[in-house]
């Protein structure tokens, strides 16, 4: 089983950029697609971004289309997401899943002034 780990998030300001990392242990991930979740308090959880295994193709949730890059480096059994132009309707606890398998423990974004 793959355990993932997210790292990065953070207290940012409207308008900011963080950059989160979700770093695989006891597996690859270099044969699996990637996914990105959110899930704000009270909420259900939401779908973010996803890339190939490859990385050749990327797609995103209307909420952070242009903003928002995913990408990785499976040299490194890592997956980023680039968050851009941070909104407060951002703020939620991000989660790293393989394919439609496991879920890390997710890392706190926060946006506020």
């Amino acid at each position: 089983q793959v355990q993932l780990v997210e790292s990065g998030g953070g207290l940012v300001q409207p308008g900011g950029s963080l950059r989160l990392s979700c770093a695989a242990s006891g597996g690859t991930l270099s044969r699996f697609a990637m996914n990105w979740y959110r899930q704000a308090p009270g909420k259900e959880r939401e779908w973010v971004a996803g890339i190939t295994s490859a990385g050749d193709s990327k797609k995103y949730g209307d909420p952070v289309k242009g903003r928002f890059t995913i990408s990785r480096d499976n040299a490194k059994n890592t997956v980023y997401l680039q968050m851009n132009s941070l909104k407060p309707e951002d703020t939620a606890v991000y989660i790293c899943r393989v394919g439609f398998g496991s879920w890390g423990q997710g890392t706190q974004v926060t946006v506020s002034s």
